[in-house]
C-alpha cells in the first residue's frame, strides 16, 4: 500500500464487482474479461476523481499467468493484479491489516473503504476498521456521482452564454466597444 495520506482509499474487489453489475457481466460474457475490466476502470476513473478517492481495483491472479503488477490509470485510480496464487481477498485483507496497524500508530489514511459483496470479506474488513460498500451501493454511488457531474457541467456550459462577449467582465466589454468604434 502506498504511504499514508489524508485522501480516502477505496479498494475494489474487481471480479466480484464485475460479477455483480449486470452490464459488466454482459460485457464479460460477450467481449471477454478484458472488456469488462476496462469498463469497470472507466466507470471508477470519474467517480474516484469526483469523490476525491485514491482507488485501487484488485483482480485475482487466477486469471493472469504473471507476477503481481500494478497499472496506474490516473492520479486517482490504479489496477492491481495479485501474484500468481494470491486472491484479491487475501490482498485486500493484507492491506486492511496494514491499515489497522497504521491506525494504531495514528499514521493512517483518513478512510479505507472496501467494495465487495462477499459476506466473509465484508466481516473481515470491518473487523480491521475499514468501511464496506456492497457492489450495489458502489454502482448506485457511481451513477449518482455521474449524474451530479453531468448536471454541474451542463449548468456551467449553459451559464457561459452563446457569445464570447458574455464571458468577459463588463469593464473589459466597455473597453472593447470603445476600441471597436475608435474612441
Amino acid at each position: 500500500m502506498s504511504p499514508p495520506s489524508t485522501q480516502p482509499v477505496l479498494l475494489v474487489d474487481g471480479y466480484n464487482i464485475i460479477g455483480a453489475w449486470q452490464h459488466l457481466k454482459i460485457a464479460r460474457d460477450r467481449d471477454g474479461l478484458e472488456a469488462a475490466r476496462w469498463q469497470l476502470a472507466e466507470a471508477l476513473i470519474s467517480y474516484s476523481a469526483f469523490k476525491g478517492l485514491s482507488t485501487q481495483i484488485v483482480f485475482d491472479a487466477q486469471y493472469q499467468q504473471t507476477i503481481g503488477t500494478q497499472e496506474v490509470k490516473t492520479e486517482n485510480l490504479s489496477v492491481y493484479y495479485t501474484n500468481l496464487g494470491e486472491t484479491a481477498d487475501t490482498y485486500i485483507e493484507r492491506i486492511c491489516a496494514a491499515y489497522y496497524r497504521q491506525y494504531l500508530n495514528r499514521s493512517l489514511c483518513s478512510r479505507l473503504i472496501v467494495a465487495t459483496s462477499d459476506r466473509a470479506q465484508q466481516l473481515t474488513v470491518m473487523g480491521y476498521g475499514a468501511e464496506w460498500l456492497s457492489a450495489l451501493q458502489l454502482r448506485q454511488e457511481v451513477e449518482a456521482a455521474t449524474m451530479r457531474s453531468r448536471r454541474k457541467h451542463k449548468q456551467a456550459k449553459q451559464s457561459s452564454g452563446r457569445f464570447l462577449a458574455s464571458a468577459i467582465d463588463p469593464k473589459a466589454r466597455q473597453k472593447l466597444a470603445k476600441m471597436r468604434f475608435g474612441l
